[in-house]
């Protein structure tokens, strides 16, 4: 576990994370989430389980940078537990979803497509955990962007208690109906649990950490 750490003043930056820290180099999961917690309380404890488990297993967490909801929730988390976390936030989003304090590094962009593409380039792999439309909307982008090659990161869908059960209706419809492919709707990888999802994570991780060695 790596150690906890004093919170410290955001860094408004655009640049490349600077390799003086080694924690820059680790496996970067990138989680897409819910700027609200939603009505159960199940949520909250599922984002700091989520933070948490990402802090213990010495990994990096990029999100969107904001200090509420169930976003806040796993950032805060990780924090507490000394991970390393990059936050990623549009100018004009600042005023309406404050920025955590004590993120490692914050990059303020002009768009949500900056904002997105800033994600994809920093991050190995993406966990979905409830959301509204810009979770959708993330899913959506991350997923099309694999189908598409324009990246090869696997992305993680966590159906925590049946949330995405309608949209995964829906991407079975889509399969029938002959707007998706068997291979494109298996790019997606789909979860119950977080544990579920932490281990579907670990072993691309692994991947990735072996074809660094190689």
């Amino acid at each position: 576990m790596l150690s906890k750490k004093e919170p410290t003043t955001p860094v408004v930056d655009t640049a490349i994370d600077s390799p003086s820290d080694p924690r820059t180099s680790l496996f970067a999961v990138c989680v897409f989430c819910g700027s609200r917690l939603g009505h159960d309380p199940d949520w909250s404890a599922m984002g700091n389980e989520t933070g948490q488990a990402i802090a213990h297993r010495q990994w990096r967490l990029v999100y969107g940078a904001g200090r509420w909801g169930l976003m806040g929730a796993v950032a805060k988390a990780a924090l507490d537990e000394g991970a390393h976390v990059t936050g990623i936030i549009p100018d004009y989003l600042i005023k309406i979803e404050p920025v955590l304090p004590g993120l490692d590094r914050l990059e303020i962009v002009q768009t949500m497509i900056e904002r997105k593409v800033r994600m994809m380039e920093l991050s190995d792999a993406f966990l979905v955990l409830p959301g509204g439309i810009g979770t959708l909307e993330e899913l959506f982008e991350v997923w099309t962007g694999l189908q598409t090659h324009a990246h090869t990161k696997p992305v993680v869908l966590a159906n925590l208690k049946g949330y995405y059960d309608p949209l995964l209706n829906f991407i079975n419809k889509a399969a029938h109906e002959g707007f998706l492919t068997p291979s494109q709707k298996s790019r997606l990888v789909v979860t119950t649990s977080i544990h579920e999802a932490l281990q579907r994570l670990e072993a691309f991780a692994s991947d990735n950490a072996g074809a660094a060695e190689r």
